[in-house]
């Protein structure tokens, strides 16, 4: 290395300064968003009269097995274990449902010539002025009317629709060289064999970011599934933890709710680690 590659003994110094305050704030940053997990963990792993009388321990207990066979066991109406399963369902059915429409809706807008298809476009990117709460009560009406209530496709298709995704898509196939689609038209092949062949292998990563995106939006859904299911056995996991928080001067089993709390945050943590490599170069890869 050449004397005029080396820094300066003061640019390194503040590099170095600047590099251990940007780790300090990270670290204090997590710890602080971490914290409150943490003893929410510690909770369900102790009594109920350590919980409440204070001071809360900071420590995890002895009684971890004990809750959390407890908390699947248990529930207001329904098992947790069978609350959780609903919310799986119903996450991955709304997940895949938006990817999927959304996919073949943005291929549709950009790779078929039809009139209107830009009005198209922008209607359905319209939709999202209105969000679930503002057209729930036609949507119930219109699930209702098909017999849908108390089941998993009424939990799932009213949710599918999105215009977020089908926008996301229609401008990431919009970078995708035409060139390619003129080669696939040459050798013979079909619109749903490029679709299938060339352009599904291109947007693996952008599914993946949308899926873990969506997912979490499904997870965590709680006035749909509230409003549609009056049958304890379609409760999803959101519902079950509202509903475990007693009424009047009832005593909270705060360990159990501790317990349920940390199991409900299981599966999207699991999602968002399977899935945090394609997730990151979905959102940041710009080598399209």
């Amino acid at each position: 290395m050449s004397a005029h590659n080396i820094p300066p003994p003061g640019m390194v110094e503040k590099r170095g300064n600047s590099l251990w305050l940007s780790h300090l704030l990270m670290i204090t940053g997590v710890l602080i968003v971490f914290f409150p997990i943490w003893l929410a963990f510690v909770a369900s792993t102790v009594t109920q009269a350590e919980i409440t009388q204070p001071p809360m321990p900071l420590l995890p207990g002895d009684h971890l097995i004990e809750n959390y066979s407890r908390a699947l066991t248990a529930g207001v109406n329904v098992p947790v274990a069978t609350m959780l399963l609903n919310s799986l369902i119903m996450a991955i059915g709304i997940a895949l449902g938006k990817i999927a429409i959304s996919l073949l809706s943005a291929f549709a807008i950009v790779y078929f010539r039809f009139p209107g298809r830009t009005t198209f476009f922008w209607l359905i990117f319209l939709t999202l002025m209105l969000p679930v709460e503002v057209r729930i009560v036609p949507t119930y009406e219109v699930v209702a009317g098909f017999g849908m209530l108390n089941s998993y496709s009424g939990l799932i298709f009213p949710l599918i629709a999105s215009a977020t995704a089908t926008f996301l898509f229609r401008q990431f196939f919009m970078t995708i060289p035409d060139e390619l689609a003129e080669a696939a038209r040459v050798d013979g092949a079909r619109p749903m064999q490029f679709f299938v062949d060339i352009v599904l292998p291109m947007s693996r990563t952008n599914i993946a970011a949308l899926f873990v995106i969506l997912f979490i939006y499904g997870w965590n859904q709680y006035l749909w599934p509230l409003l549609i299911t009056t049958d304890p056995s379609m409760n999803t996991i959101v519902m079950g933890i509202k509903q475990m928080f007693p009424s009047g001067d009832d005593t909270a089993d705060w360990p159990v709710i501790m317990a349920t709390s940390i199991l409900a945050m299981i599966p999207p943590v699991i999602v968002v680690i399977s899935m945090q490599k394609l997730f990151i170069r979905g959102l940041v890869d710009s080598e399209k």
